[in-house]
Formats: C-alpha cells, sequence, structure tokens
C-alpha cells in the first residue's frame, strides 16, 4: 500500500460485554501486527446491536487508509448481524447469493446446510472469500481491506496471520527509544509541542514510593529523527538535574 495503512479490530459479541466468553482477539491482533512493525488505530467492542454494528463499520471506513479486521456475526443465527450491516454500511444493503460460498458450504455439510447453514452464503456485493481452516465455512472481506471472521479464534486468528503475510510481507522498522525520570510529566509539556508529526511519543506518569516518576518514549520509522526527538527530552532532565534512567530497546 502507498499509504501507511491504519489497522482497526471490530470485536461484535455481547458475550464478551457481559463477560460470558473472555475476549481473545484484541491480544492477538496487537501482538501479530507487532511482529510486522504496526499497532491498531482503533479496537472496539461492541454488542450485536445492528444500528451499532453499522455505524462502527461506517466510523471505521471514514478513516485515511483503514484495514479491518472484524470478529464475529458471519454465522447464521438470528443474532448474526454482520453480513448484513457490513453490506448497509459498504454496499447497498442488499445480501445476495455467493455461488461459491453455496457450492463450498453444501459440499461440506450436505443435506444439513439446509435451511440455516446455508444463510452464511448471502454475502455483500463484490465479496470475496477467506478460508476457514477449520470447518471450511468461508469468511469473507471487501474491498481489500475490510476483513469479516468468525468470533472463534481458532478460525480467525490464522486468517488474520495470512492475510498480513500479503497485504504486508516485510517487516516494518521501528526505532523507539525511552527514558524514565524523577519527576512530573508537566516538565516535558513544551517540548512534546514540538514533536515532528513524524514521531509518535509518549507520556507515562506513575506515583512511585519516592514521588513522582513519567517514562517518555519516542519511536518513528526514520532512526535519525527518532534520536533527534529523543534527546530533546535528554536535555530537559539533564538541565534540571533530575535523576533518569534509559530504558534498552
Amino acid at each position: 500500500m502507498k499509504n501507511p495503512p491504519n489497522f482497526f479490530a471490530l470485536i461484535i459479541g455481547t458475550e464478551i460485554l457481559n463477560r460470558r466468553r473472555d475476549d481473545a482477539h484484541f491480544d492477538f491482533v496487537t501482538k501479530i501486527l507487532a511482529t510486522k512493525g504496526h499497532k491498531l488505530s482503533g479496537s472496539f467492542i461492541i454488542e450485536d446491536d445492528p444500528a451499532l454494528i453499522v455505524q462502527t463499520i461506517k466510523f471505521i471506513a471514514s478513516q485515511p487508509n483503514p484495514i479491518l479486521f472484524s470478529f464475529g456475526g458471519i454465522g447464521s443465527t438470528p443474532d448474526d448481524h454482520t453480513r448484513k450491516c457490513a453490506s448497509i454500511a459498504l454496499r447497498n444493503g442488499e445480501l445476495n447469493t455467493h455461488q461459491e460460498a453455496k457450492h463450498i458450504i453444501e459440499e461440506t455439510l450436505g443435506k444439513d446446510a439446509y435451511p440455516h447453514p446455508i444463510k452464511m452464503a448471502e454475502l455483500p456485493k463484490g465479496a470475496k472469500l477467506l478460508d476457514n481452516p477449520v470447518n471450511n465455512m468461508p469468511a469473507f472481506y471487501l474491498d481489500d481491506r475490510y476483513f469479516f471472521m468468525p468470533g472463534f479464534p481458532q478460525m480467525s486468528h490464522p486468517m488474520v496471520t495470512k492475510i498480513l503475510e500479503k497485504i504486508i510481507p516485510e517487516k516494518k522498522e521501528t526505532y523507539r527509544y525511552t527514558l524514565t525520570a524523577k519527576c512530573k510529566e508537566n516538565l516535558f509539556i513544551d517540548v512534546m509541542n514540538h514533536m515532528p508529526k513524524e514521531v509518535e511519543f509518549s507520556s507515562l506518569p506513575k506515583i512511585a514510593k519516592n514521588g513522582w516518576e513519567v517514562s517518555i518514549s519516542v519511536a518513528s520509522d526514520n532512526d535519525d529523527l527518532a534520536k533527534e526527538a529523543f534527546e530533546m527530552y535528554v536535555d530537559v532532565v539533564k538541565k534540571a538535574n533530575i535523576p533518569y534512567s534509559l530504558e534498552d530497546k
């Protein structure tokens, strides 16, 4: 992709919000993106509410160069709304029988494909299929950027791995530098206001046994720029004679 992608996770399931099931997707997606030198721009856990699903997909689609990994709601039970919601948010709202998906479901389940599982072949216009490594029931994607997968981690996580191997064949290098200083983060606000837009920075304050501490971290895919930005923070603590320590990369 010419422009840097913004990755989003959409985790759909009332059972996660009411704690009947623990989420496994956020942790997995953040870790596998990190192996490629990327991170999530946003993650959403929402209930099985069609209007909310539609609006969340629309919001993600409105962001610059979005890549969406959506988990859950593509089955054939009455609370599986994602196929229809994806069509409303990204297409004309209609679902059409995807002939390849229909064939896969019939071949896999035989007569048990009817009357309900076959509904999983009703997909938005232009949908392409994702292979399911567990039970052959296909997932789908739109526009090479919106990926809709089952809620089961055993099915969806291999799909995400395969997708990332295709769209990010090589890892993006990120250079990060971090210090922890014995002070409040307010000391660094003037420096923060002068950070280049190409530099990601974070300030993580905490109350330690001996008073305030703050961890300052800067990162960029340009090592020289990351070092230059980091030295601005180091200069602040040195001039104020504040104890600090550097963290290994």
